[in-house]
C-alpha cells in the first residue's frame, strides 16, 4: 500500500482512542475516519451492508464537521443497535451528506470490544498536506 492510498489508523490517547482517516480527498479522509471509528468496536470487514441509513451534517468549518459526523454515526449505532462497515461521504463546503451501510449488532458475530460514547475535540484536525493528501482525526471517548 502506498502512502497515498486511502487508509485509517488508530493512535493512543490516555484512556481513549484516537482515530485518523487519510485520503486523496476530504470526502475519503472522512470515510476512512468513519471506518476507524467502527474499527474501535469491531472489524469493519465483518459487517454486511444490509441496511442503508442516510445522514446530513452541517458545521461552521471542516474541523467541526468531523466530530459532528462521527457523533451522528455513533447516534445511529446506538439508537438503531447497528454497526456500519461501509460509508459513502460527500462534502460540499461545510455540509456533509453520507450513506451508512451496515447491519444489526450481533454479539456472537461482531464481538464488540467497546462502546464509543462520543467523538471529542481533542487532537481534532482536518488538514491537507503539501502533496494533496487529506487527514481527518480526533479522539473518541470509549
Amino acid at each position: 500500500m502506498s502512502n497515498d492510498s486511502p487508509r485509517w489508523e488508530h493512535f493512543e490517547h490516555k484512556a481513549d482512542m484516537g482515530i485518523r482517516g487519510i485520503g486523496p480527498t476530504v470526502d475519503e479522509a472522512f470515510t476512512q475516519a468513519a471506518l476507524a471509528l467502527t474499527a474501535v468496536i469491531t472489524s469493519p470487514a465483518e459487517i454486511e451492508p444490509l441496511e442503508q441509513v442516510d445522514i446530513e451534517c452541517d458545521a461552521p468549518d471542516l474541523e467541526l464537521l468531523l466530530p459532528d459526523f462521527l457523533n451522528a454515526i455513533i447516534f445511529e449505532m446506538a439508537t438503531r443497535s447497528m454497526l456500519f462497515g461501509k460509508f459513502s461521504v460527500t462534502i460540499t463546503d461545510t455540509t456533509l451528506k453520507a450513506s451508512l451501510f451496515g447491519e444489526p449488532v450481533s454479539i456472537l458475530k461482531h464481538a464488540p470490544a467497546v462502546e464509543i460514547k462520543g467523538a471529542t475535540y481533542t487532537a481534532l484536525s482536518v488538514t491537507k498536506n503539501d502533496s494533496g493528501l487529506w487527514t481527518a482525526q480526533c479522539v473518541v471517548d470509549v
